[in-house]
């Protein structure tokens, strides 16, 4: 084994500034024959429990540590210039009360100390100081800089603090050898960088015979690290490229942080650190005495549970079992009851089902609308507690899809929740657990293939428009399998030519390789949230979220599930939102609408699903209109094959159904469970029950076949499909090439596949919003203009869709309106919160003076708060229409100042007592506005989409734009990217904006516009030179016109682009 061990390494979750990414740590660590490894990230815990995974399963040692930020004081001081400056620390655990110490320092550096960087400051250290291992780090350590600095009393003074705050044997003085004048000769033309690496060098050869001294003046032990931000020498450039990145620098710039200069941030060989230290080969010995002094033991896997209250003498099992027996309506399921009830009770998950009640049970309690994802569905457990809303025995939903006695994972119920009230979910957790023991979880956003390859073209100094043009011959990804680099060269030609012949390519994709799936940022996950039995921790570190208002795990999801806190997966969902502010209009029971409404079906088979769950979409729509749906199994299943993958199964669902094709089964056995798809495979279940009943496999190894299958692994798909082959001529003596049949089907469902359960929970919310659009549709459509009401985009096609419904939207009116949409008389009304300008408080005012109807402009004044409604709220109330009924609008705006002028001088009277509020003399309530013409209507309809964000009326260019449907050939709102991605379209709409720009190469005029369709959505496009010089120039190229092209669809980040090849103006 080698004699060396570093303890001063950083990793990717050192964020745009390590490089090493942990499995690739671990196997050089392993390569290079050394014990065990440190991981110190910046400030944060981020990677400890991958980390410590990684190293037991490569037989290394764990050493869990952080660099942290130290401030000599208060770390609650946020003030000037001086609260900004830290210094970095080396803290490792030496023992299990030491982890935990760790975690609570960097928790309180994040949600106390947290200025510019996660501090903490010395009387905490002291504090939180048992169970770890302290070395003085790098030159940037509170000591080196006192060294540095020349001031070695006061550097003497604290290494004797630190020596006894952390105790005898845990306190270590490190060194580091950079070698920055090896690398000056490279940079004598460049002065500053030679400057900066002779200074640097300065520094270490004033930093080093310090700390030699003092080890020797005060017998601390020293140790020798390197301060690694990256695996080998040849990673240095990359580690720069992030650097870049996250400081949005040019790798040219020469004013920034620079480790490329002195390219020796490495994890250095134990050869090369001997090599580095040969006078002091006792500072490499340290290293192993460091590491056999740490010594952190976890127990991953297990589930801790929150305390729960029960009944006194009642156990969690005893409770559950009582429960659902009790709540069981119809007792001849009672056997699949207890048989679910044992299995649960049995893997020690009564209190998990508990707790998940208990949500649900206040959730009812406070009208808050909920629904599940995933195979929780599948339980009659789940369902009779009311946790899911889909009966498993009337759908065919299999418990063993979701929990079975040989499923080594816990289950996982997952949890949609009217996304307006989802906070208040959380704040009851919170107040139920306790605030210590409650935290949501954090996520990483990552490098990406055609991200990095942007990124690495912009800091490497090329145009937008050369890695640009790279990333676009990226193929897409799957869902939950993004691209990478190394497939996307291996099965686009035209990627691998590019990079095989174009030098300028060839640099950008290799150093994108080198950064590509690096963690990027933390955020906190859309659904997460986790809760212990204790302080929260003693089982993660936590921080803020980036805007400063959640606190979250610095665990992401699986690491919180491996230290044992039991997690709740609750995501806001925008239709549960408008189901629960149309049924608090409505007030009727969703659980007891009739599911086979006729009407509702008609209206979806005749395309009328804008707002409903799921079946709202272009594509969707079209295959609803075709399939023309009779039952709600026709929605679950269109949710379920709506996929890339299985939607090439939709069309021979809809010919089956529809009596065009017959419907036929590939074995006699298959009919048991493909009946109501009419044969064809279409849930995750179909493949387990097909394993089962023909192939002979059992739940355990039908699962093993699913996961293969989900996570298109190559080497156990080879292994599964063997196995499947050889059962099903075993078990159903079937001949291999009928094997090979069946097992063909399971190949759309490669990384796409829905479980049924997961589909008949949406199915059935995609029913109930249809149902309640069908025949509630005022109530409905009003909960979703007020659901998107932040969303002018939305806002305009559910006006659209209005309009097609026959449902008047009415203005925003000062006597009618509320905050929000209103029903008036069968009509939509505007809230006045959509007009631009008009925030909360004036809104306020508004309605609490709206005692009786405003008669005039003058009357309105008079009697709101001015300061609040202020003149420019006023010119806006005036311009959006809100004030129509007091007259026109060009005459209220020319006398608004006077009107204005006047109420103030009134409300002066009455408050210095020359008039009083009872006067006898009546108040003069008309306004005397001047004799003037209105304003033209395009002017007056301009007004409405400036400060209603859209036209409510109708559109200026409404002439041209009526003629499109007879040209066009798609509408912009039918465009998916799995419908039409590579086709050439025409469409057609008004052009929203226009971006001129010059070509590089030929300094050519071309142009980028958006185009807005009738129902408001929109696409971008491109003209090239030749179309944009053939059309007339800038002249023709002007933005509020009606515009017809023709072109092809493509990806331009990450959506819908066109290439446009036609065009022409609409009058």
């Amino acid at each position: 084994m080698g004699n060396f061990v570093h303890l001063h390494v950083h990793t990717e979750y050192s964020l745009l500034d390590g490089l090493t990414k942990i499995k690739d740590l671990v196997a050089r660590v392993k390569e290079l024959e050394m014990p065990a490894v440190a991981i110190t990230d910046h400030g944060v815990m981020y990677g400890c429990i991958d980390f410590y995974k990684e190293c037991k399963k490569a037989d290394i040692k764990p050493i869990l540590g952080m660099e942290g930020y130290t401030v000599t004081l208060d770390h609650k001081k946020k003030e000037g210039k001086e609260d900004k400056i830290n210094n970095h620390i080396i803290l490792l655990a030496k023992n299990n009360d030491g982890y935990k110490n760790l975690m609570k320092l960097t928790t309180i550096a994040h949600l106390e100390g947290f200025y510019y960087k996660p501090r903490f400051d010395l009387k905490t250290l002291r504090q939180y100081s048992d169970g770890l291992i302290c070395l003085s780090s790098c030159p940037k350590g509170e000591l080196g800089q006192d060294l540095i600095a020349g001031d070695y009393e006061t550097a003497k003074k604290l290494a004797g603090w630190y020596a006894e705050t952390f105790g005898e044997g845990n306190y270590y003085l490190e060194v580091q050898r950079h070698e920055y004048k090896k690398y000056l000769d490279n940079y004598k033309d460049n002065p500053k960088i030679y400057d900066k690496l002779q200074q640097l060098q300065i520094n270490e050869d004033k930093w080093l015979p310090g700390i030699y001294k003092l080890s020797e003046e005060l017998g601390l032990p020293v140790v020798a690290t390197n301060d690694s931000h990256y695996l080998k020498q040849s990673d240095a450039l990359a580690q720069d490229a992030l650097v870049c990145i996250s400081t949005g620098k040019s790798m040219t710039d020469i004013d920034r942080m620079r480790y490329v200069d002195a390219p020796t941030f490495h994890l250095r060989t134990p050869d090369e650190m001997k090599e580095l230290f040969p006078d002091h080969p006792e500072i490499l010995t340290n290293t192993l005495k460091v590491s056999d002094l740490c010594d952190v033991s976890m127990e991953l896997g297990k589930w801790y549970f929150p305390n729960f209250d029960l009944p006194e003498g009642k156990t969690a099992p005893e409770v559950l079992r009582e429960l659902a027996v009790s709540k069981l309506e119809d007792k001849n399921h009672l056997e699949r009851l207890n048989y679910e009830l044992d299995v649960i009770i049995t893997k020690g998950y009564a209190p998990y089902f508990l707790m998940m009640a208990d949500m649900i049970e206040f959730c009812v309690k406070e009208g808050i609308i909920t629904n599940t994802r995933g195979s929780a569905a599948g339980s009659i457990v789940s369902y009779v507690l009311g946790i899911t809303n889909v009966d498993p025995v009337k759908y065919m939903l299999p418990f063993e899809r979701f929990l079975n006695p040989q499923r080594p994972t816990p289950p996982d119920i997952d949890l949609d929740i009217a996304d307006n009230r989802r906070e208040d979910l959380i704040a009851y957790i919170v107040q139920k657990y306790g605030s210590d023991k409650v935290a949501q979880i954090c996520t990483f956003g990552r490098m990406l293939s055609r991200a990095a390859i942007r990124d690495v073209g912009r800091v490497t100094g090329f145009p937008y428009s050369y890695p640009d043009r790279l990333a676009k011959l990226i193929p897409e990804g799957s869902q939950g399998f993004p691209m990478t680099l190394k497939h996307a060269l291996e099965i686009s030609p035209e990627l691998k030519s590019v990079y095989d012949g174009e030098e300028d390519a060839k640099k950008i994709i290799d150093l994108a390789r080198q950064i590509e799936g690096n963690a990027r940022h933390a955020s906190v996950h859309a659904a997460g949230v986790v809760v212990s039995p204790g302080p929260m921790t003693d089982y993660s570190p936590l921080q803020y979220e980036p805007k400063g208002v959640k606190i979250i795990t610095q665990y992401e999801m699986h690491a919180c599930e491996d230290v044992g806190l039991v997690k709740f997966d609750i995501l806001g969902i925008r239709n549960l939102s408008i189901l629960g502010a149309a049924l608090d209009v409505i007030k009727i029971d969703l659980n007891k609408i009739p599911f086979d409404d006729k009407a509702t079906f008609k209206m979806l088979s005749e395309g009328g699903t804008m707002g409903t769950f799921q079946l709202g979409g272009a594509g969707m729509t079209k295959w609803i209109k075709e399939l023309k749906p009779t039952r709600v199994e026709d929605l679950m299943i269109m949710v379920a094959l709506f996929r890339p993958g299985p939607m090439a199964n939709i069309p021979e669902y809809i010919a089956r159904k529809n009596k065009k094709t017959p419907v036929s089964f590939l074995h006699p056995k298959m009919e048991k469970y493909l009946d109501k798809s009419y044969g064809i495979m279409v849930y995750q279940e179909d493949i387990l029950f097909t394993a089962l009943e023909i192939a002979g496999y059992t739940w355990a190894t039908a699962d093993a076949l699913r996961q293969a299958i989900g996570k298109k692994k190559p080497k156990e798909m080879a292994e599964q499909h063997e196995i499947f082959v050889n059962g099903c001529k075993k078990h159903s003596q079937m001949t291999t090439a009928e094997a090979e049949q069946i097992w063909e089907l399971f190949v759309p469902f490669q990384g796409y596949g829905f479980n049924k359960a997961h589909a008949a929970s949406y199915g059935i919310v995609a029913y109930q919003t249809s149902y309640l659009k069908c025949h509630y549709p005022v109530e409905y459509m009003t909960a979703l203009l007020t659901a998107e009401s932040g969303d002018t985009d939305k806002i305009a096609e559910a006006i659209e869709e209005c309009k097609r419904m026959k449902i008047p939207v009415l203005r925003p009116d000062i006597n009618y309106s509320d905050i929000g949409f209103t029903i008036e008389n069968g009509s939509i009304r505007f809230g006045l919160s959509a007009i631009k300008n008009i925030g909360a408080a004036a809104i306020s005012s508004i309605l609490t003076f709206r005692t009786s109807p405003f008669k005039s402009l003058t009357d309105f004044a008079k009697r709101v708060d001015l300061q609040k409604v202020n003149k420019k709220a006023l010119e806006s109330l005036i311009k959006a229409g809100a004030l129509d009924n007091f007259g026109k609008r060009a005459a209220m705006l020319i006398a608004l100042e006077k009107i204005i002028s006047d109420s103030h001088k009134a409300a002066k009277q009455v408050s210095s007592g020359q008039t009083g509020m009872f006067d006898d003399e009546p108040v003069d309530e008309k306004d005397f506005l001047p004799d003037v013409e209105e304003l033209p209507r395009e002017e007056l309809l301009n007004f409405e989409f400036e400060f209603l964000g859209f036209y409510l009326t109708e559109h200026p260019l409404q002439t041209a734009l009526d003629k499109l449907d007879n040209i066009v050939d798609t509408q912009i709102n039918e465009l998916t990217p799995e419908l039409y991605s590579g086709k050439t379209v025409t469409v057609g709409g008004i052009v929203t904006a226009i971006r001129k720009v010059m070509t590089k190469k030929n300094n050519e005029e071309m142009c980028f516009l958006t185009i807005q369709g009738k129902t408001g959505s929109k696409i971008d496009g491109v003209i090239f030179p030749r179309l944009y010089a053939q059309m007339g120039g800038n002249e023709f190229w002007k933005p509020n016109c009606v515009m017809v092209v023709t072109g092809k669809i493509d990806m331009r980040d990450e959506k819908l682009s066109l290439v446009i090849d036609k065009v022409r103006k609409i009058e």
